[in-house]
């Protein structure tokens, strides 16, 4: 299977979050979930200091761009070349180039694979973030995100959530 690697989009000032969720909209209706794995719009805090008033922010770091981490194939391509507001891939031509891993550390963003001693069938505790204090079994793992789905009970339903592998741990 081919690897996936981060690629910069180019957008309309002003529309990388309805860029964002146009995609994550698009990779959910057509089920790219394993050739397009995250989309993101770097943001970064700034503290203003304005009439002696300290303020913090979180603002874009790269203005009119959108990063990919995903598959490159004619599908995914086509899938983000062709959702509104964007005007194209970094790159030569119409030939998207791929952030080699000294331009990503930067930006904060890991290439390390947490290793984890639980698996699909096995009942966890969560940790961490919102569900923290849920207990529930997995049901699917997806090891490109580093994250689990387990079901949780959610208004008297069982309601499948995302978690990341950090925020759970095995139950004995």
């Amino acid at each position: 299977m081919a690897e996936a690697h981060w690629y910069v989009v180019h957008t309309y000032s002003g529309y990388e979050n309805k860029v964002k969720a146009n995609i994550d909209k698009t990779i959910e209706n057509r089920h790219l979930e394993d050739q397009i794995i995250e989309v993101r719009v770097p943001m970064q805090d700034v503290t203003e200091v304005k009439d002696g008033v300290r303020k913090t922010s979180s603002k874009k770091m790269f203005p009119g761009y959108v990063l990919i981490n995903m598959i490159m194939n004619d599908d995914t391509w086509y899938v983000v070349r062709n959702t509104r507001g964007v005007t194209g891939f970094v790159g030569p031509g119409s030939k998207p180039v791929p952030l080699t891993d000294a331009e990503m550390r930067p930006l904060g963003i890991k290439a390390d694979n947490v290793v984890v001693d639980f698996g699909e069938g096995d009942t966890v505790a969560v940790i961490g973030g919102v569900w923290k204090d849920t207990v529930g079994v997995i049901q699917s793992m997806n090891h490109n995100k580093q994250s689990v789905t387990i079901n949780v009970e959610l208004f008297g339903r069982e309601t499948p959530v995302e978690i990341s592998f950090t925020d759970v741990k095995k139950m004995n």
